[in-house]
């Protein structure tokens, strides 16, 4: 199918600086076949025509860390003010509760929002596994990924250390090691596709330092690279943990990663606030990368990552907008921006400009989750395309630099179309694969039955 974006009124392809005002753009398929003035003009039969002139298109963003079951527990009165061990043990006794509905309706809801604020591809972070779970999590997973159309790479996530281990989850949400193990075999065999093109992969994702063993994040390693899969864990997200790794381990967080293999150009670590200069040496030194989640630093009153010194050592740093009930909301865009204000608190004005703040949503965070043919537009890259109508109200007076114009200005992120592998998923800012009412209301009754279960 040849899908034609027609006379875009701006073009950022983000590969070697290349934008265009009022070009073309041309779809065959899953891939992009051409980009430039008039381009349209060599496929009179297009299937399809979409008319851009009024739209900044961009590659589609990538968002590096998620917790989606997390969108059943947004905005709760109790954990409003709360910093992230104390959010956690009130959380864990609520999450334990949570079922295969639980888990369908809360990734249609955050897949959802991502796609309508142009994130095109994610991974997600599912680490809770009740006792009794009846079904598959990551099943469930793909076929609401599937059914929305997102490019989707989640982890297989763990904890195996609860509370009488010394951990924070109650021992109704952790697995022993032998079972985590023997499922990520399984969802390894069964789901990971290491293509250029793939739609589905396997992130193997132990919680963090506080909630496995080191026997596990080691166990972990080895097995991901048996399968050529990434690797992720939280990491240096609090002072809580760095001191309890020194209290339990003897030793920071990085170099507990270091002791378990956990370390390389394959993995990737949540948050990264609290990694000092030597640390940093080392991350860059091992190609280990890094997903930045401003909105949830901010709202747990963790600390600020040292993005700018990140980026200045020639890391790869994407961004997230982290768990539903951290942030509150999986507004990609949004996340962009708080990005670019975030660091300028710590830097001053010039610490990160908006189109730094573009390659690390984008050619950033496929390299963050190892996808080598996303993030950019240029011939031969996936069709992965968010186009956003800048002719509003909210941007007049600010179209001399429309890219920017994303980041400095509007207040509604949603896209027009948003288009993943070739398929349009947000149709005149509507989402395709399912009546956005009833994803409310189906979201909605899940988080409703999910507090009545816990007795909220």
């Amino acid at each position: 199918m040849i899908i034609v974006l027609k006379n875009c009124f701006y073009i950022a392809t983000l590969n070697e600086g290349k934008e265009y005002f009022g070009a073309d753009l041309v779809i065959d398929g899953k891939s992009i076949i051409k980009i430039g003035k008039d381009a349209a003009k060599d496929y009179p039969k297009a299937d399809r025509v979409i008319d851009c002139s009024r739209h900044v298109v961009v590659p589609g963003f990538v968002n590096t860390h998620h917790h989606f079951y997390q969108t059943l527990t947004r905005n709760l009165k109790a954990v409003q003010d709360a910093k992230l061990f104390d959010w956690l043990v009130y959380l864990y006794e609520i999450w334990k509760h949570l079922d295969c509905e639980s888990i369908r309706w809360s990734s249609m809801l955050a897949i959802g929002e991502l796609l309508k604020t142009g994130c095109t591809t994610a991974t997600d972070h599912h680490y809770v596994y009740p006792v009794n779970f009846a079904g598959d999590c990551m099943e469930a997973q793909f076929e609401a990924a599937e059914r929305l159309g997102m490019r989707f790479s989640p982890t297989r996530g763990s904890m195996s250390r609860s509370k009488k281990d010394g951990g924070l989850p109650p021992d109704s949400v952790v697995q022993s090691e032998d079972e985590i193990l023997r499922d990520s075999e399984r969802v390894l065999a069964k789901y990971h596709d290491a293509g250029d093109f793939s739609m589905r992969r396997i992130v193997l994702a132990p919680c963090s330092p506080f909630s496995v063993t080191k026997e596990l994040m080691r166990d972990s390693a080895r097995l991901a690279r048996k399968h050529g899969a990434y690797l992720h864990t939280h990491l240096a997200e609090t002072d809580d943990e760095n001191n309890f790794c020194v209290q339990f381990y003897g030793k920071r967080p990085l170099a507990l990663m270091e002791e378990c293999e956990f370390i390389g150009a394959d993995v990737f670590y949540a948050h990264g606030i609290h990694f000092n200069d030597e640390e940093l040496a080392l991350l860059a030194k091992t190609d280990t990368k890094v997903a930045h989640c401003p909105s949830s630093n901010m709202r747990l009153g963790s600390g600020f990552a040292r993005v700018k010194e990140m980026l200045a050592l020639g890391m790869s740093v994407g961004i997230a907008v982290d768990g539903s009930a951290s942030n509150d909301s999986s507004d990609f865009l949004g996340e962009m921006r708080n990005a670019l204000l975030l660091q300028r608190v710590r830097y001053g004005s010039d610490a990160l400009s908006a189109r730094q703040i573009f390659e690390m949503a984008s050619r950033h965070g496929a390299r963050v989750l190892g996808f080598p043919k996303i993030g950019m537009l240029a011939e031969g890259y996936a069709a992965d395309i968010a186009c956003f109508d800048v002719h509003r109200l909210d941007y007049a007076g600010a179209l001399n630099d429309p890219l920017a114009a994303l980041l400095f200005c509007g207040y509604a992120h949603t896209t027009d179309y948003t288009i993943v592998h070739g398929r349009v998923v947000v149709e005149n800012g509507h989402l395709t694969g399912i009546d956005e009412a009833e994803l409310f209301h189906k979201g909605q009754e899940a988080a409703d039955a999910l507090l009545k279960r816990a007795g909220v």
